[in-house]
């Protein structure tokens, strides 16, 4: 399922450097920029409240945004990064990359896993360990996928699930060549114990 396209409202910053960024933030702004496609580098704000709620919200950096900025057009835009005071944690300055919506990035997408009542492996008090909660595809942007789904159904103790077992979202593909690892089914630690136990009989 593609993502839905979410607005995110800023505003023209004027001025820039050091000065100018810290007049944004007393004034209640998380100062930022827009750059990319070819085009000159835009100054903006955006108000710290609206911010701080979109980033509680989780996947901020994973997220395609329509970015409107009032006396321009609007614009599909990634967050490409999110500077924290080293304290406080809170954001102190937001960079966006323009983005056309056939243009291929790279993106952690969420993994969502299904049908744990179809597991064998959980039936029997297995645990379901997640190596990787998320994993970075090469996606287009204009076709994001809100998660990608591990089907657990006939999973048995000891099966691991690697990322060539998950089917993806079409045009998405891993950033890392390997089959890597994104969950198994370990045994209980009761379960471990006891054929311990039985081995050492």
């Amino acid at each position: 399922m593609a993502r839905q396209i979410i607005d995110l409202v800023a505003e023209v910053r004027t001025g820039t450097g050091k000065g100018a960024a810290r007049q944004a933030r007393r004034e209640g702004y998380v100062p930022g920029i827009i750059y990319g496609d070819g085009q000159e580098p835009t100054p903006i704000k955006v108000k710290y409240n609206y911010l701080l709620t979109k980033l509680k919200q989780g996947r901020f950096l994973q997220t395609l945004f329509n970015l409107k900025v009032e006396g321009q057009p609007d614009v599909h835009v990634i967050c490409r990064g999110v500077q924290r005071d080293v304290v406080k944690d809170l954001p102190t300055h937001v960079d966006f990359m323009r983005i056309h919506d056939d243009s291929r990035i790279n993106l952690f997408i969420h993994v969502e896993f299904v049908n744990q009542d179809a597991s064998p492996g959980l039936k029997r008090g297995g645990v379901l360990t997640v190596v990787r909660p998320e994993v970075e595809l090469e996606v287009t942007a204009g076709d994001i996928p809100d998660h990608i789904t591990v089907d657990l159904t006939g999973k048995v103790i000891g099966d691991v699930i690697h990322i060539n077992d998950v089917v993806l979202p079409k045009g998405a593909k891993p950033t890392i060549a390997r089959n890597f690892v994104i969950a198994n089914i370990a045994a209980p630690s009761g379960l471990v114990a006891e054929e311990a136990a039985e081995a050492g009989a």
